[in-house]
């Protein structure tokens, strides 16, 4: 965990935010800036500073933020209807916090093309 990170603050509970699950490798919360009506952050409580730097990161932990997204989902009512996991990689990509994360959006009917 890094002082400057606002996701690990969430993680370590110093910073408020409205978490909706919690385990010893990943916290999912709702954006504050949502882009559908379920909008939640998964992300690894092990600071990664994007998907660029996961290479040395071990896969399962990779693996269990997008089982955990699976399993919010289902809890959130959006798995029969479908939802979208997304991760952005680098500023030119949208990311502005730089710890990895992922988007899982849904709940409403998502528009296509991306961007």
């Amino acid at each position: 965990m890094t002082d400057s990170c606002i996701f690990c603050a969430i993680v370590a509970g110093r910073q408020p935010a409205r978490t909706v699950y919690q385990d010893e490798t990943v916290t999912v919360f709702w954006d504050i800036h949502p882009q559908a009506r379920i909008h939640l952050l998964i992300v690894p409580n092990q600071h990664i500073r994007s998907l660029a730097e996961a290479e040395d990161v071990d896969p399962a932990l990779l693996g269990r933020c997008l089982q955990v997204a699976a399993k919010v989902a289902r809890e959130q009512g959006i798995a029969e209807t479908g939802y979208r996991v997304v991760t952005n990689v680098g500023p030119h990509a949208g990311q502005s916090v730089f710890h990895l994360h992922f988007h899982l959006l849904g709940g409403n009917p998502l528009r296509l093309p991306l961007g």
